[in-house]
């Protein structure tokens, strides 16, 4: 992991101005990172991740995990240091183009693929939980939806509102969801009130999210 902080130490200090005691604070909570980033890596199955002497900084996606795990941990320790998170958080958005905010409280164990243009807002999420590019999560009349086990955000899918969304989904690309609750074990396309919402057998499922992650 002496690579992610080495370029983390030097991208900070060239884009935000990087102080003594802000390297401190990274440093301290550098170990809980490593266990809740390493813990992660290992529980996908994908080969950028689950060789873990291959992780790289400069494999972006690896690299924003790491950012959002960094900030995140920091921030549930200790809210007084919002200034470092800020940066770190900005770092991300740099790097990846996604805007993934240290309060969100994503699962332990979660990925993603080109996140481009993605947004995730405060929802409840749980383990099993991936996205790509172009997703958005967000709230409508204050209200976010909830994730269960094992949902997969496809290309420009939305999800928005107060939703509750089953174990075992695949939220198509380009699937708008608004104030919906999705059943356990579907497949859904299409449009808020037109949504097309389709049973996902459950021994396809298992294959499709076992292929994905390890046992958790």
């Amino acid at each position: 992991m002496k690579e992610f902080y080495n370029l983390l130490f030097k991208q900070l200090e060239n884009l935000f101005f990087l102080n003594e005691e802000e390297k401190q604070i990274i440093n301290k909570y550098s170990i809980n990172t490593n266990e809740r980033f390493l813990y992660n890596c290992i529980h996908i199955k994908n080969k950028y991740y689950e060789n873990l002497l291959g992780l790289s900084p400069y494999h972006s996606c690896q690299y924003t995990m790491f950012l959002y795990m960094l900030s995140n941990t920091i921030f549930k320790a200790e809210q007084n240091c919002i200034k470092i998170c800020d940066k770190i958080y900005n770092l991300s958005k740099i790097v990846s183009g996604a805007d993934i905010y240290y309060e969100i409280n994503l699962p332990e164990i979660f990925m993603f693929d080109h996140p481009t243009g993605t947004v995730l807002g405060r929802a409840e999420y749980s383990d099993g939980f991936s996205f790509s590019q172009g997703c958005s999560v967000g709230n409508n009349k204050g209200i976010y939806p909830k994730f269960g086990k094992n949902v997969a955000l496809m290309a420009n899918s939305t999800v928005l509102g107060n939703c509750r969304i089953g174990d075992n989904v695949i939220i198509s690309a380009n699937t708008y969801i608004k104030d919906t609750d999705i059943p356990d074990y579907s497949i859904v396309f299409g449009s808020d009130k037109n949504l097309i919402i389709k049973e996902f057998r459950k021994e396809k499922s298992m294959n499709f999210f076992n292929a994905m992650f390890k046992e958790m």
